[in-house]
């Protein structure tokens, strides 16, 4: 290399006089040339560092997951681990406990059923005695982890059982006599199943609370306190939330033993796949922007949030009659037509989903498009569970929201949690709500569940001209107590009112005279069966001597 460097220097050093000599349009050319060449020097130097970016990155081969588990993730069509994938199974691997914090949509379901698969390939399971359990707020939760271990174990030999309301609890109870690996179950249907004596706890060794902050909501933690209760002390205790309340915190301070925790993303952001808007428009106006943002945006499939059960239905309708294909969904249902629905529309039969916040958290439809917030959350925090349904696995998601005035502070709650603004957008043909308006409902109190605006505005105005209605409703209540003075003033005394009813009672008795004697008992009509004489029982020598 030294001896050819300087043989190819010489001639490109000889080159350039013999060119400047010869003609000027050569000299021309060699700036030309030059320029190109100073750039392509720095690119050079560039390029080897985006070439070296992609040789990091992990593969779930490299994560320490057997061979079987491995097989079942390529073929579910899986490289690379999300971050809280990479992160959380080689400590889960190790046995130590997780704290685990993340936004919906991060794969956090897999982060601990494939080193769980991993964990529970070595062993048997005894019959009433899970080995693991899985705590889930509700039942599809439950039903969606059930069918990740189903995907993830297909080549381990290990049985999983589904405890879930709303299901036969005989089917449930004769999985458990054979004995499970994993049990997923909701708090209150094992609780239910435990006091009957169905099932033991004293083998489970892994624990999994999973959407500890739903839980909560839910008022599902005494239910899970109890649960923890029952189980061994030396146990391994995997703890998910998308959110950490300080509520959260003291659970998983009592729950976990110097975990590992593992915070992928900020609490409560948002993805970003996800494109975001906000819409302000009048109350009746809801269903009409709802229908424009449909058809604007070419909606392939959606899921459209109400507040209250009732809502659901409402908009159900409302959308059916306008020639959508739309389901419903909440919680109110019975189980079977709440899978049927879910598997209509993850089948592509329904293309728009109307629910209530049953299905807000940890759904995994593949390619959601858009999710519709009908309704602002009275949370915020479930506006990021909410629109977490879309934007999953790096794909791209639509998330709009229909507000009125009364919700300006709910809009502000949310924003302020996820630390941005909901960028505004506007619909076609449809009232604008001004920003006076906005700032005049931002400084009314907030309005209740249950009370309206008018009803406190009327309080705090009661000042100006309380006097006013303060005389007029101590005349209106002494109104009725005077007219009830002198109604009592006519009527007359109690001694008039005796002198009047003796006459009365004497001519009754007059009338009963007439008649004969009081009737007692039955009179002439007594039934033959009474007018048989009891005979006494007899008594014997002793008897009599006793008696006497």
């Amino acid at each position: 290399m030294a001896v050819t460097e300087p043989a190819a220097q010489e001639p490109i050093a000889e080159e350039a006089p013999q060119a400047e000599a010869a003609a000027e349009p050569a000299a021309h050319e060699e700036p030309a040339f030059e320029a190109e060449t100073a750039p392509h020097e720095p690119v050079e130097a560039i390029a080897p560092e985006p070439a070296e970016e992609p040789a990091p990155s992990v593969t779930f081969a490299d994560l320490g997951l057997s061979e079987p588990i491995l097989q079942a993730v390529a073929e579910a069509g899986y490289v690379t681990p999300t971050p809280i994938q990479e992160q959380a199974i080689p400590v889960v691997l190790m046995g130590r406990d997780v704290l685990g914090v993340a936004q919906t949509g991060t794969g956090k379901t897999a982060s601990f059923t494939l080193p769980m698969l991993d964990i529970l390939a070595s062993g048997r399971a005894k019959a009433r005695m899970p080995r693991s359990l899985i705590l889930e707020p509700t039942r599809e939760l439950a039903l969606q982890v059930a069918e990740n271990f189903v995907k993830y174990g297909k080549y381990l030999n290990l049985t999983h059982a589904l405890l879930i309301g709303g299901e036969s609890m005989e089917e449930q109870r004769a999985v458990l006599e054979k004995g499970v690996d994993v049990l997923i179950a909701t708090p209150g249907r094992l609780l239910d199943l435990f006091d009957r004596g169905r099932i033991l706890l004293a083998d489970v060794r892994i624990l999994v609370i999973d959407e500890a902050d739903r839980m909560l909501d839910m008022g599902f933690i005494p239910d899970v306190e109890r649960i923890v209760s029952l189980l061994p002390a030396i146990r391994q205790t995997l703890f998910f939330s998308a959110t950490m309340a300080p509520e959260i915190r003291r659970l998983a301070d009592a729950f976990l033993s110097n975990p590992k925790e593992i915070t992928v993303s900020a609490p409560a952001s948002v993805a970003t796949t996800i494109t975001a808007g906000l819409v302000w428009v009048r109350e009746l106006d809801k269903r009409e922007a709802l229908r424009r943002l449909i058809r604007r945006d070419h909606v392939q499939n959606a899921l459209i949030f109400c507040n209250r059960k009732v809502e659901v239905d409402v908009l159900y309708r409302s959308l059916k009659r306008h020639g959508f294909s739309v389901g419903a969904l909440h919680g109110d249902m019975d189980q079977a037509t709440r899978f049927a629905t879910l598997n209509k529309f993850k089948s592509g039969e329904l293309q728009l989903l109307v629910c209530s916040d049953v299905a807000a958290r940890g759904l995994d439809i593949g390619g959601l498009s858009h999710v519709f917030n009908f309704d602002v959350p009275f949370h915020a925090e479930d506006y990021v569970h909410r629109i977490g349904r879309t934007g999953r696995a790096g794909r791209e998601g639509h998330a709009y929201t229909i507000a009125t005035v009364d919700d300006v502070k709910s809009v502000a709650a949310i924003e302020k949690l996820t630390g941005k603004q909901i960028p505004r957008i506007e619909i076609e043909g449809l009232d604008p709500v001004s920003a006076q308006e906005l700032e005049e409902a931002a400084s009314k109190p907030r309005r209740g569940r249950g009370g309206s605006a008018s009803r406190s505005e009327g309080r705090s105005s009661g000042s100006r001209s309380g006097s006013n209605r303060a005389g007029r409703a101590r005349s209106e209540r002494e109104r009725p107590q005077r007219e009830e003075r002198a109604a009592r003033e006519d009527r007359p005394s109690r001694d008039e009112r005796r002198r009047e009813e003796t006459p009365r009672r004497r001519e009754r008795e007059r009338e009963r005279d007439d008649l004969g004697p009081a009737v007692r008992g039955f009179g002439d009509a007594v039934p033959a069966f009474m007018l048989i004489p009891i005979p006494r029982p007899r008594r014997t020598a002793e008897q009599e001597q006793e008696a006497a």
